[in-house]
């Protein structure tokens, strides 16, 4: 559950705000990524009219008021919010988790709900990242951000973000347990990894996260060998006009890490 404690986001911007008919008109480049359908319910686009501006702990309760049908937005904002926001490490812990349960609600109730599995495999995904790794490996947690991300590409192949998790769920594998290991007992390698993140930027060419997750991901796999590659990928992302308030924080965390 949102909370009025919710940290703001600190770039608030008119641009960002898709009032009345500019929901829909801007809804294909809104979800280019993630592939949500457009809901014709007035209280879910009111939702994710305020996850767009950046009022996430506000987008988050206007979702979970509606119901099921309001969980994938109260989902994106709190995902979106403990990833970028959130200083508390095990707040944002605890958020990603109480996103996992949601989402298996919603994985109960609408199987086809494609961003039921996939905000899953992406919440479950920075959790382990939080636990680390190795410790989130070996209770399992793996094996079910991979079950999630590649049930969310059966129902979609076109979903770009699945292809940016499945492809960042390889790489960190490889990374941390060895090419052999990564194959053999998580099935992940690099040559998959790479396929996936050209899948995801060929389907989201704009994508700031997408560049930036594939630039992660080249370092940990090949890493002086694709420097340059890395480098030219966060320039990519650090140029990038953002739509709203999520594609925002993806510019200014590259421009952070171009600065480092």
């Amino acid at each position: 559950m949102a909370g009025p404690s919710w940290n703001k986001f600190p770039h608030a911007d008119k641009a960002f705000v898709y009032a009345g008919a500019a929901l829909k008109k801007h809804w294909e480049r809104l979800h280019r990524g993630d592939r949500e359908p457009f809901s014709a319910d007035a209280a879910v686009q009111e939702a994710w009219r305020l996850y767009h501006q950046g009022e996430f702990s506000e987008a988050c309760e206007a979702g979970l008021a509606v119901g099921l049908d309001g969980y994938n937005v109260a989902n994106k904002a709190t995902m979106i919010y403990a990833t970028y926001l959130e200083d508390d490490g095990q707040r944002k812990l605890g958020l990603f988790q109480a996103i996992s349960a949601r989402c298996e609600e919603l994985q109960q109730a609408q199987p086809k709900n494609v961003n039921a599995y996939y905000f899953q495999a992406y919440a479950l995904g920075r959790y382990s990242q939080g636990i680390s790794v190795i410790k989130a490996l070996t209770q399992g947690l793996g094996g079910r951000i991979k079950a999630a991300l590649e049930t969310a590409l059966k129902l979609d192949r076109q979903h770009a973000e699945a292809h940016t998790a499945l492809g960042a769920y390889q790489a960190e594998v490889v990374d941390k347990v060895g090419a052999m290991v990564g194959r053999l007992t998580y099935g992940a390698s690099k040559d998959v990894a790479v396929k996936h993140f050209e899948s995801a930027l060929k389907l989201a060419p704009e994508s700031a996260i997408a560049c930036i997750e594939y630039a992660n991901a080249l370092v940990m796999l090949f890493g002086k060998g694709r420097m340059d590659e890395a480098v030219k990928l966060y320039a990519k992302a650090a140029a990038a006009t953002p739509v709203d308030a999520m594609e925002r924080l993806d510019v200014e965390l590259a421009r952070a890490e171009l600065a480092d």
